[in-house]
């Protein structure tokens, strides 16, 4: 083999020596963005999550306020037409009781 042919097949050895580096520096870096983007992709998703989470739990808790206000409400009339039947009763109870006393 002539000295120009080694030389050349030295040179082609040599440049794709610096091509492959340079591609497996290069893949380096793609990981690397694809790496970081994919954290930061990460993050906003979990914010995200976090955000729609609160509002969740906030439009549960407006439904819990409303359903204890009625539940609050049926109470009280509950409770207003019991006192009523109570009062209505209260003067025969006590006519009841004077009569037992007094015949005892």
């Amino acid at each position: 083999m002539s000295l120009e042919a080694i030389e050349k097949v030295t040179q082609v050895e040599n440049e794709a020596r610096e091509r492959r580096v340079a591609a497996e520096a290069e893949a380096k870096q793609i990981v690397a963005d694809a790496e970081k983007e994919g954290q930061a992709l990460l993050q906003r998703t979990r914010e995200a999550g976090a955000e729609a989470g609160r509002e969740l739990l906030r439009q549960a808790e407006e439904r819990a306020a409303v359903q204890a206000a009625k539940t609050a409400q049926a109470a009280e009339a509950d409770a207003a037409k019991l006192r009523e039947a109570a009062g209505k009763r209260l003067a025969e109870a006590a006519e009841f009781i004077v009569g037992r006393v007094v015949k005892h």
